[in-house]
């Protein structure tokens, strides 16, 4: 075992992986439990479809696929939030909306420019041979953002979570830290969409939190569980994959399910033994 971290830092490509995804999978298991509790656990997929969209279109017109990804998914998000709170079409059924757009959108792009190139398909199922220099620093830069603005906001976005009508009535003004919630989950996905792929980035999102409630009740110790959970799984997930010869977006989704079951029987189990006593 010890081998084989040993071997695993001594690739600076698995280096940098591991540097920016053990902050993308802290920020997503923090903002994966405000989303599952508020019913929106699903705006990650829907996000990461948006965002293959706006990588199609740039690499199609031949921009930098991460300065025309951030701002379109960010756009996404609140144009999301807009259509949800002012609108008929509510919650998952404005996910699938837009995701569903998206997607038709970037297959055309392909379809119509370049085809599915080794970049594309990067983006798409990810890859952590694509992961530049470049691209470290701005992920890791926005992973502290992230980190930072949900640390300062961490009473407001607890408020809104669990009883926005009650936040209201208290003078917070939820529309705006839906929009930061919002905000925090865009960047989330498109700094994660490299590594992970646009199919598999929302997982860090869902599991973690899922996996932490199936035996924790308060909000702390969801949040500080999935916090441990998504980052010991993600480096097991990558260490999985370095092992095996798999790719590694799956290799952790693999590790992130393991790890539900495995806390879904303690739960279980937990809940029986209290019953008994």
């Amino acid at each position: 075992m010890l081998d084989l971290i040993k071997e695993l830092f001594s690739y600076s490509f698995i280096v940098r992986a591991l540097m920016v995804g053990v902050m993308v999978a802290l920020v997503s298991s923090l903002l994966g439990v405000s989303l599952v509790l508020k019913r929106y656990s699903m705006i990650g997929d829907g996000l990461s479809h948006v965002g293959f969209a706006s990588l199609a279109i740039a690499m199609a017109l031949g921009l930098a696929p991460l300065q025309v990804s951030i701002p379109t998914v960010v756009l996404a998000a609140f144009l999301l939030l807009h259509i949800s709170e002012n609108s008929k079409i509510k919650g998952d059924a404005a996910i699938a909306l837009i995701s569903s757009s998206a997607l038709a959108i970037g297959v055309i792009m392909v379809a119509v420019t370049t085809g599915m190139n080794t970049d594309v398909c990067n983006y798409m199922f990810g890859s952590i041979l694509a992961m530049k220099i470049s691209d470290v620093f701005l992920s890791i830069s926005l992973s502290i953002v992230v980190l930072i603005l949900y640390i300062v906001f961490y009473n407001k976005i607890f408020a809104i979570t669990f009883d926005e009508s009650f936040a209201r009535a208290t003078g917070i003004k939820a529309g705006r830290y839906n929009m930061l919630i919002a905000l925090l989950t865009a960047l989330t996905i498109v700094i994660g969409m490299r590594m992970m792929g646009a199919l598999l980035i929302s997982s860090l999102i869902i599991f973690p939190a899922l996996t932490s409630m199936r035996v924790f009740g308060s909000f702390k110790a969801v949040v500080v569980c999935s916090a441990i959970l998504s980052v010991s799984c993600f480096f097991i997930g990558i260490a999985t994959s370095f092992a095996f010869s798999i790719p590694a977006g799956a290799s952790v989704v693999a590790v992130n399910i393991i790890t539900f079951i495995t806390f879904t029987v303690i739960g279980e189990l937990k809940k029986r033994v209290g019953v008994l006593a």
